[in-house]
């Protein structure tokens, strides 16, 4: 809707609603997606299994223009990445320097600081793109490093946004065109998700202060990579790989003990959702056509129907269905990611037009081009009692 047609909000405070995230509360506005607690993600307005099987470019160019491109458009994408793509020698080598041995969204995260370092021009629009494009080469470069699959093959940006990435990872005995499949899915599914999740109200919030888009996006990424959100698709596909079962009552007896020992099911329930997340669904139906064999997506398909069952019965629970998180990591296995530390930076890869392209509308768009103002929420001080050091 319009700015001019959102209603009045008044609302009172009370002390049950402090210290609880800020679950709810309007504090802004949002122009590239809405969650809708029925119906999922929805892109500008158009349905996420709508845009699912689109080229990335589509994506792209939705969220920072608004609409969906004509194929002159996409051309022009395509050939605007292509352009910006080019990673400097020094990121590199800055990149191929960093200890292999901390955690990939370390890395990841220190890798978009590193394109900051080497590259940026201190124009929200132009970095926002400059790091949608050079981002797979960083990635790349670091999943080769670290796993010892040798140099970073050269990129061939005519491929496409996502073949060009597929390609230069390399991945030994990867099947190609599966795995652009995939991922071209991937991207499409988590590159938004509206305004209030963490990383975008991280990265949106640091810039702010008017740190830069390297600075900003890395901290979003960095807020991404907490078990509570992005590195929940790591915490469940480890779990699917504990339970270890392909008949779902199996799974429901096992899920059911998991929760009355007090512990958490991944890849269930959302913060907004209130219906299976139809990015679920549509990754279930990817995985149908391109691993309908293999293991541990057969596993996923009974913990999805044990844990809907698990949880249906725990009368707590507001959302017993799964989300994008709890299929995705079987997915990426099955074509060849098996070390699941690497699954929240393909979130990260995917999330960053999203998140780029809210931090350009707060910070040129907002407010006639003036942009958001720094955030400053109130806290209330509690058992602070006045002191003296005379006391």
């Amino acid at each position: 809707m319009p700015m001019s047609d959102i209603p009045t909000i008044e609302f009172t405070i009370t002390n049950d609603q402090l210290d609880t995230g800020l679950r709810g509360y309007p504090v802004g506005t949002c122009e590239t997606s809405y969650v809708d607690p029925q119906e999922g993600v929805s892109y500008v307005g158009y349905p996420i299994a709508d845009l699912a099987f689109l080229p990335a470019e589509d994506i792209i160019h939705l969220l920072f223009n608004k609409s969906l491109p004509t194929d002159a458009e996409r051309q022009a994408v395509a050939d605007d990445i292509a352009e910006r793509s080019e990673v400097s020698e020094d990121a590199l080598a800055a990149i191929s320097a960093m200890p292999m041995s901390g955690h990939p969204m370390d890395l990841f995260c220190a890798g978009i600081q590193i394109l900051g370092m080497t590259g940026k021009t201190d124009d929200y629009y132009e970095d926002a793109l400059n790091l949608v494009a050079r981002i797979p080469t960083a990635l790349a470069a670091i999943f080769r490093k670290r796993e010892g699959w040798g140099e970073l093959i050269p990129s061939e940006p005519a491929r496409g946004y996502v073949n060009n990435f597929v390609h230069m990872l390399g991945m030994p005995g990867g099947d190609e065109d599966a795995l652009t499949r995939l991922l071209s899915v991937y991207y499409n599914l988590h590159a938004d998700h509206g305004g209030g999740n963490l990383s975008t109200f991280t990265g949106r919030a640091v810039a702010s202060g008017l740190a830069d888009m390297y600075r900003s996006m890395a901290s979003g990424m960095n807020a991404l990579a907490g078990p509570r959100h992005g590195m929940a698709n790591q915490d469940a596909f480890k779990m699917v790989r504990e339970v270890d079962s392909e008949d779902p009552e199996q799974v429901y007896q096992i899920l059911k003990q998991r929760l009355a020992d007090g512990g958490l099911i991944f890849g269930f329930g959302h913060a907004v959702l209130r219906q299976e997340d139809p990015r679920a669904k549509v990754q279930l139906g990817v995985g149908e056509e391109l691993c309908p064999d293999d293991h541990w997506f057969k596993v996923v398909k009974a913990v999805r129907e044990g844990g809907i069952r698990a949880l249906k019965e725990n009368p707590k629970v507001s959302n017993p269905y799964p989300n994008v998180d709890l299929i995705s990591g079987s997915l990426v296995n099955a074509l060849g990611f098996s070390d699941p530390d690497y699954y929240t930076t393909l979130f990260g890869w995917s999330r960053i037009s999203g998140i780029g392209a809210q931090i350009v509308d707060e910070r040129t768009r907002a407010r006639g081009g003036r942009g958001v103002a720094i955030y400053r929420p109130r806290y209330i001080p509690i058992n602070q009692p006045a002191r003296s050091l005379s006391d």
